[in-house]
């Protein structure tokens, strides 16, 4: 059985949250656009809490579009940040807005995570009906989350708050559980670029310095590394080669990309290590571009989840996820971190996205539990 201080809240929530999502998901906001961002925002700031304060605070990633900030006061002890991001992967020309088939709402970013900030917008309008609850209630809402490889800048400003739940997108447990994550890999961005000389392929091939046959070389070396069921659960995958510029000219320049994971960040010291400095006579220079920390609450978020679990009426189990998310910059400063509180979905960050309908109600409730017990 339903808390009925949960189960109103979550109606309440689930109402209003499928218009909702497709005002957001009609807003085309790739990541490092600025008018989409604004756009984005613009719907978010209409569907905060009355009385809340808004302010506008510097992205992580220079030039980009102004991170929002809303927060409002209490009369209680403790302090909650929800987090989010309104910024998706999908250029404009790629952009669908919402349509709903059957049981599944589609659209670009319904559940990466515009389907979280429906829900993360509607906790915070429950939660400002209960201000003895809270202290401080913050939401955060990012504009380059999916793109974003400079230093995170909010850790210290929300330094020793009690809670933080982020509402990338939920999931089942192995067995049918509801699931929230509270375990996530470091996340780094190795970016090998190679310097050889340029020399007609067809005449004088030898007299070329071939940069792409190094940054292949550099590819093979960071994929030998790839060891996911190794101690550290390592995935070293190069994802994007660029070089060359003709079909009759040896490449004098190249780029490899890599996408790599871990349980700790220092795994990734042996790939960055592996890299040889020549190839062929073609210079390759190393470096990470990125570098997320990875994320454990598990202990931390136990006995939380159980009381949750209680009041709702199910189980809600913690469990790990592969891929980075903001909740990991703040994990170490806020202990009790919370993340995967969106609703259910699949496809993410390709055309056929989607989130389930009904899952907008569960997880409401799933995310409207965890926050109660939260704050205590």
């Amino acid at each position: 059985m339903v808390d009925p201080i949960i189960a109103e809240a979550a109606a309440e929530i689930a109402a209003r949250a499928e218009s909702e999502l497709e005002a957001l998901v009609g807003v085309s906001s790739p990541s490092g656009d600025l008018a989409g961002a604004e756009d984005a925002i613009a719907v978010c700031r209409e569907l905060l809490p009355a009385g809340a304060t808004r302010e506008r605070v510097a992205c992580s990633t220079p030039g980009g579009a102004p991170d929002f900030l809303a927060t409002l006061a209490g009369a209680g002890e403790r302090r909650i940040l929800l987090l989010g991001h309104v910024d998706t992967v999908f250029a404009h020309e790629a952009h669908a807005p919402m349509q709903r088939k059957e049981e599944r709402l589609y659209g670009s970013g319904t559940a990466d995570m515009k389907g979280g900030v429906v829900l993360a917008l509607g906790v915070a309008r429950a939660l400002a009906t209960r201000p003895q609850r809270f202290a401080e209630l913050a939401v955060l809402l990012v504009t380059d989350e999916e793109w974003r490889t400079a230093p995170f800048t909010h850790t210290e400003r929300f330094a020793g708050f009690d809670a933080c739940l982020c509402f990338e997108a939920g999931e089942r447990g192995p067995g049918g559980e509801e699931a929230v994550v509270v375990r996530r890999k470091a996340a780094g961005t190795l970016r090998v670029r190679a310097a050889g000389r340029a020399a007609h392929s067809g005449s004088a091939p030898d007299q070329g310095r071939n940069a792409l046959l190094a940054v292949a070389a550099a590819a093979q070396a960071v994929a030998a590394h790839h060891d996911p069921r190794g101690p550290d659960r390592l995935s070293a995958v190069p994802t994007v080669l660029h070089a060359g510029t003709a079909f009759n000219v040896v490449p004098a320049a190249g780029e490899l990309m890599c996408d790599l994971r871990a349980d700790r960040l220092e795994a990734f010291q042996a790939v960055f290590a592996a890299v040889p400095d020549e190839v062929g006579g073609a210079t390759l220079e190393a470096t990470m571009l990125r570098l997320w920390p990875g994320m454990d609450t598990e202990e931390v978020t136990a006995p939380v989840l159980a009381r949750a679990s209680s009041r709702l009426g199910r189980t809600i189990l913690g469990v790990p996820r592969g891929g980075a998310s903001d909740a990991s910059h703040f994990a170490a400063s806020i202990p009790l971190s919370v993340d995967g509180l969106g609703p259910r979905g699949g496809g993410a960050h390709t055309p056929g996205e989607f989130v389930l309908a009904a899952s907008l109600r569960e997880r409401a409730e799933v995310a409207m539990a965890v926050a109660v017990e939260a704050l205590g």
